[in-house]
């Protein structure tokens, strides 16, 4: 039910490479457990240097790393998985969380699934799933340019707490909406159960090709509301006569002047994000979500 469309399996492995909750020097001993569970079934286990270095191990450069890897491994939660697959995104390398922090929609397997996981893995009873991306980029006034990547969103706030923003939206060159209050969020279906969820925005099935575009408490008697728009299509923001910055899944910030414009597309290739067979999307929501606690 969860996977709608053929789903690639790995060509080898052999060698998984890790990076780290940060700022987490307590984590060692779990990756430690992590790693013997990884060796006790031949698969060699690389650390990124920074990761190496919070816990007193050696490590190998991070884009050594995922060069060398056949999949790549997260130890954290949602936040350190982010980081990963925006990094490691030229690579197209398959990424699997294993969750070490609290909420994990995206990081699904637990500590104590480990075995059972890796198990799966050798069995062929697995999925790889291909998320939508956001390639980005801000071109400045200057003329200069800004790149980027991201899985879950691009937002547009103010540096200030609760200061407004003007921000003008386009699609394809043509103005749609003006988005006047704290910010407007650019979602994909993966990031639509992060910020997009908190800001009243809607849930989409994460396999669909779409940006979610939602309004941060909008100051506005016009009864904004969130849309969802193709993937293939080209949204165009700019932050008029206000301050701006624009948060890049929550992990990369960059000021926005008037004259900037931040354009936003879908990625040519998706991220792999690899997950346990019998994970289902609709199983997750229940338990994360609480969705159906109450009786009727």
């Amino acid at each position: 039910m969860e996977n709608r469309t053929e789903s690639e399996l790995l060509e080898r492995m052999e060698t998984a490479g890790f990076i780290l909750k940060p700022e987490a020097p307590e984590i060692k001993v779990l990756f430690e457990r992590i790693k013997k569970q990884f060796e006790a079934k031949g698969i060699r286990v690389l650390l990124a240097e920074r990761s190496a270095a919070m816990i007193g191990e050696e490590g190998i450069p991070f884009e050594e790393m995922c060069a060398q890897a056949d999949f790549l491994v997260s130890l954290g939660g949602d936040g350190t998985l982010l980081s990963l697959v925006r990094r490691s995104y030229g690579y197209h390398k398959p990424v699997v969380g294993i969750n070490a922090g609290n909420l994990g929609f995206l990081a699904d397997v637990k500590v104590d699934e480990v075995e059972e996981f890796l198990e799966g893995l050798f069995a062929g009873d697995y999925r790889i799933d291909n998320r939508m991306m956001i390639a980005g980029y801000i071109k400045k006034r200057s003329g200069t340019t800004i790149d980027f990547f991201a899985l879950n969103d691009v937002v547009i706030t103010s540096p200030i707490p609760s200061k407004m923003v003007l921000v003008n939206a386009s699609i394809d060159g043509e103005r749609f909406n003006s988005y006047k209050g704290d910010g407007v969020i650019i979602s994909t279906p993966t990031g639509s159960t992060a910020y997009n969820l908190a800001a009243g925005g809607p849930i989409v099935y994460p396999l669909t090709k779409a940006f979610i575009i939602t309004p941060v408490m909008a100051h506005s008697l016009t009864n904004q509301r969130p849309l969802v728009v193709p993937a293939d299509f080209t949204i165009e923001l700019d932050a008029h006569q206000y301050e701006a910055v624009a948060s890049i899944d929550g992990q990369e910030r960059y000021a926005l002047e008037e004259g900037d414009v931040l354009h936003v597309g879908g990625a040519a290739q998706g991220a792999k994000l690899l997950h346990r067979k019998e994970r289902n999307y609709f199983s997750v929501l229940k338990e994360k979500l609480h969705w159906g606690d109450e009786p009727w």
